[in-house]
């Protein structure tokens, strides 16, 4: 700039799709390759899903920041790790460098930059770039259209009431139950009592390769990861 101080750079919050690396947009590729700086979130140890997805598709010299954050929904979001987070992301912009940040799946449908979002975009420029969201993932891996016509969806989380979930499911004609994990069986107890067990699919790590789809009463309750889903319609098919 004519007065010597630096331009900022940007933010772009990137939706990488639900795991499958061919479900990145050319948009969100783009940016990807083109930013210096790379953030992502990570557990506290191990390797990050989200960098994982994209990995074979990095330039291979960006500075690299992984937001480690504890995954047990219990403690999530982690407040002081966004903080953190923003803070460096922040730093990087103030040089004028542009930050690619991952976000699996959308970054605005239960997306974990949202919690960014929320810290950057008052201070520096901040795009999305939204993503294939894990809702039309599963739809597509479970071969079930999500609603049709005058359908009502409802979006509903695991973690949610029992009668909280039957209360919903019965008023809709189709729902996407989400973040199952450890809420499996409370989940299938209430779609069993409302007779719509049968109308119910269930799949796992949706375009990944450990997909997973199953009868319903074939899932070990035990077993149910997170990345996990349950789509039901009240007439069985969509297009019925």
């Amino acid at each position: 700039m004519a007065d010597g101080s630096v331009a900022p750079g940007k933010v772009y919050g990137l939706g990488v799709g639900p795991g499958d690396p061919e479900l990145i947009t050319l948009k969100s590729l783009r940016l990807l390759r083109a930013c210096p700086v790379l953030a992502y979130p990570a557990p506290e140890t191990g390797d990050s899903l989200a960098r994982a997805i994209v990995a074979e598709h990095l330039p291979g010299d960006q500075v690299e920041i992984p937001i480690r954050m504890p995954l047990e929904v219990a403690r999530f979001p982690a407040q002081a790790v966004y903080d953190k987070a923003a803070e460096e992301i922040g730093a990087q912009v103030a040089q004028g460098r542009d930050v690619a940040v991952l976000c699996q799946g959308d970054p605005f449908f239960y997306g974990s930059f949202m919690y960014l979002f929320g810290r950057l975009a008052e201070t520096c420029p901040v795009q999305v770039v939204p993503g294939v969201s894990s809702l039309t993932a599963c739809a597509a891996a479970l071969g079930a259209p999500l609603a049709a016509r005058n359908d009502i969806l409802a979006v509903l989380p695991g973690p949610l009431p029992e009668d909280a979930l039957a209360k919903a499911l019965s008023t809709v004609e189709a729902a996407a139950i989400i973040k199952l994990g450890r809420h499996f069986g409370k989940v299938r107890r209430v779609l069993e009592s409302l007779g719509l067990a049968e109308n119910a699919r269930y799949v796992a790590h949706a375009t990944m390769t450990d997909q997973t789809i199953l009868p319903l009463a074939a899932v070990e309750a035990d077993e149910v990861p997170y990345f996990s889903m349950i789509l039901v319609h009240r007439r069985g098919s969509a297009w019925q």
